[in-house]
């Protein structure tokens, strides 16, 4: 168990922690998924960027989570990782 997944299961009895987690968790995973396709690619942030026509800043940003992705630019990422983008709503 890696740190952050130490942290998350203390801190999950916490009400406030667990408000927290659920508004972000979808985020981090996201943003994990991305991480772990671009290395899995063998691809840098640079050569990611350039594929998708952006640039190595902004996939910096949507990395660690301070990007708001459109489904677009999630699309065109995607596409350069071989993923495919699958979007739910589920009730809670």
């Amino acid at each position: 168990m890696d740190d952050l997944q130490k942290y998350i299961k203390e801190n999950m009895s916490n009400p406030e922690f667990q408000k927290a987690w659920k508004e972000t968790e979808p985020e981090y995973e996201l943003t994990r998924q991305i991480i772990a396709l671009r290395l899995r690619k063998g691809l840098t942030q640079h050569e990611l960027a350039r594929r998708i026509g952006t640039t190595q800043s902004v996939i910096a940003r949507i990395e660690s989570g301070g990007q708001n992705l459109s489904i677009r630019t999630l699309t065109k990422l995607a596409n350069e990782l071989d993923a495919d983008v699958k979007i739910e709503l589920l009730p809670c």
